[in-house]
């Protein structure tokens, strides 16, 4: 399945009830301060480079970022935090990442999302996982030219060993997750890992910009041997 058609299946997914109903929610009740823009509310596909060597994964779309604006990692907290360690490191030709039409444009990078729709309390069931899975899967199947995963927090981690399972005999708990954690996978690609760019984490100083960057120039470097 080519990129489009799978972007297309994803938009049009229902499958998940309480997701539905979140996202629906939020699309109509919407935030204050944007009361007069029109949310998305629908599933999020990924975006970028799709002939890009690097895979970065996060966990879901925000309530009022993706979800309203349409694309994962924009226009929320999570995604100025981000962007200007991508545009640092130059992974992106602008260090904002606001809405569709801001001219945003990913080098040798596909951004996406394990779960395709905002979860209550960023919460994902595992049922809903399971089920977004599919989409997952095939995201990864069809960007042909990555050779690193850099995923975004533990769920999004667990992932991407959840897709190798299907086709090797591997198991959790020998692919470590930590920030920097770097895992030779059985197809010889390398998952990374970092502590996801949410504000919880960066207001604790679990993450700071110095160490987002250091690991993607440490990613950078890694892509140009």
């Amino acid at each position: 399945m080519t990129l489009n058609k799978l972007n297309k299946s994803i938009i049009q997914c229902r499958k998940c009830n309480r997701l539905v109903h979140f996202r629906e929610k939020i699309a109509n009740e919407k935030r204050r301060q944007y009361f007069d823009q029109d949310y998305w509310g629908k599933p999020i596909t990924g975006y970028g480079d799709p002939s890009a060597k690097l895979l970065m994964v996060g966990l879901a779309p925000a309530a009022h970022g993706g979800n309203r604006t349409g694309r994962v990692f924009t226009g929320d907290k999570s995604a100025d935090f981000l962007f200007k360690c991508l545009y640092e490191s130059g992974f992106s030709n602008q260090p904002l990442s606001v809405n569709k039409n801001d001219g945003l444009k990913l080098n040798n990078l596909y951004l996406t999302t394990a779960l395709k729709c905002v979860p209550p309390e960023d919460k994902p069931t595992s049922n809903e996982l399971k089920t977004c899975f599919n989409f997952f899967s095939k995201e990864i199947s069809s960007l042909k030219n990555i050779t690193i995963i850099l995923a975004l927090g533990k769920i999004g981690h667990d992932a991407c060993i959840n897709y190798y399972k299907q086709y090797y005999d591997i198991k959790n708990k020998d692919y470590i997750f930590s920030h920097g954690s770097k895992n030779k996978l059985p197809d010889k690609k390398i998952l990374m890992g970092s502590y996801h760019p949410s504000p919880r984490n960066v207001n604790t100083g679990r993450i700071n910009k110095s160490k987002m960057v250091n690991l993607l120039k440490k990613v950078k470097k890694e892509l140009d041997n």
